[in-house]
């Protein structure tokens, strides 16, 4: 079965000869067929996606602008804060998996929907949930939306656009760092603005993804369709069996331990760096505006890296690049924290930059449909179990260790594997033909 595409050219999507029965049903059905049909899609695709994207992050950035107010509102202790505060990797990693399986089922478009639904939900019920075990419960599921969504992104770019795998990632990944940023940066006014209350601060952002529920509707009566083409196919247009063993896989591996450490340096950067500029002399408001420099830095950069990825047969270059970047970084907040913060900034900036390449490799490694789903997860869940330690282990030597100098060499060490296995899995080759060998 060969997937509908979307030619730079004309920037519609247009039939493949070869289709499953159950997408030619469905074009009958719907009229898929027509042209003009076929760019409606293509563009309800893109505000879906860019919606989508746009909410995958702003449920943690929105708690951690308003962690404090959270706690004592709550009555929440500091073992359960530490808890809460290592709930998202976990999620992303647990519930991620079950995404594949959910996308073979209902379809892809259907389970992003319906991660949308979740994310929703989570948010409304949260602030009104009463206690800290209702609270860590409807977080939970809000994440779970998010994880299945993460997940599938990079298999509706491949399935609808595997000529703009790098340009659609690269969109995908800058609204993803915009909403990051946005949500933020904007949470605290916001709140004041309604009031002052915390829980009103949480709930706003709720109508953002209830507003990405709108573009997936169509896709949910698509889930035929949808399923099928989750499926890889031979030249006939017969579906194959889906026996892909993805841990067979070099390449698949590498990708998992790069996404690991790019998710770890990521986690430390949002948690740690405004600490260590503040314990050099930095003002807090200075601070903060630093490590909103960098978080900033993944819009531009998120839309430009995977476009110049897709063109590479060879995206390890890029790795290396960005890892430097952050060796450059780390070394600058051991010699001279405050004397060149905002070179820093942004130099980690580029470095953290790190995930669009990740998800951008995702969708190119892997030829189908059903590569793409269980690479994608396989990664994405590896990737963040990878990643709980990191934060938690920067916390406990500067604990024990009273500076710095510790916990930027471990982050600094960590750009070393990370730049080796980004080589690894940025080779030109396909996870279904090494698990084959």
């Amino acid at each position: 079965m060969t997937t509908p595409t979307t030619p730079e050219e004309t920037g519609t999507l247009t039939s493949a000869p070869l289709r499953s029965s159950a997408q030619a049903e469905t074009e009958t059905r719907t009229g898929g067929g027509t042209p003009a049909t076929r760019a409606w899609i293509g563009r309800l695709l893109v505000a879906g996606i860019v919606l989508a994207a746009l909410n995958l992050r702003p449920a943690i950035t929105s708690l951690g602008a308003l962690f404090e107010e959270v706690r004592d509102g709550l009555g929440m202790s500091g073992s359960l804060a530490g808890l809460l505060t290592s709930v998202p990797p976990l999620c992303f990693a647990v519930f991620g998996v079950m995404a594949p399986r959910l996308a073979r089922r209902f379809g892809p478009g259907a389970v992003v929907c319906a991660g949308m639904v979740a994310i929703t939900a989570g948010l409304v019920i949260r602030p009104y949930a009463g206690n800290t075990a209702g609270f860590l419960v409807a977080s939970a599921l809000a994440l779970m939306g998010i994880a299945v969504s993460n997940v599938l992104m990079p298999v509706i770019v491949k399935r609808w656009f595997p000529d703009r795998v790098g340009s659609m990632t690269g969109l995908y990944s800058m609204a993803l760092a915009l909403g990051t940023s946005a949500s933020a940066a904007v949470t605290v006014p916001l709140t004041d603005a309604l009031g002052g209350s915390w829980r009103s601060g949480l709930v706003v952002w709720a109508a953002l993804s209830a507003a990405a529920v709108l573009p997936w509707l169509p896709f949910v009566r698509a889930r035929g369709a949808d399923s099928a083409a989750s499926a890889p196919a031979t030249a006939s247009g017969r579906e194959e069996p889906d026996g892909l063993r993805i841990t067979r896989s070099r390449t698949a591996w590498a990708l998992a331990v790069f996404f690991g450490l790019q998710a770890t340096a990521a986690y430390i950067t949002m948690g740690w760096m405004a600490q260590i500029f503040r314990d050099s002399g930095v003002p807090a408001g200075t601070a903060g505006l630093l490590l909103a420099v960098t978080m900033v830095m993944g819009v531009p950069l998120a839309f430009v890296i995977p476009r110049l990825a897709g063109r590479l047969p060879h995206q390890g270059p890029i790795a290396v690049v960005l890892g430097v970047c952050g060796l450059a970084g780390y070394a600058g907040l051991y010699w001279a924290p405050a004397a060149g913060a905002w070179a820093w900034a942004l130099l980690l900036g580029v470095s953290n930059c790190a995930f669009p390449l990740a998800l951008t490799m995702v969708g190119m490694r892997a030829r189908t449909g059903a590569g793409v789903a269980k690479l994608s997860a396989f990664a994405q869940s590896t990737g963040y179990l990878l990643s709980i330690p990191g934060p938690l282990l920067v916390g406990v030597l500067y604990q024990h260790s009273g500076g710095w100098g510790l916990p930027l060499a471990l982050m600094a060490g960590l750009m070393v594997p990370q730049m080796v296995v980004g080589v690894l899995a940025g080779r030109d080759r396909t996870v279904e033909d090494e698990a084959a060998r």
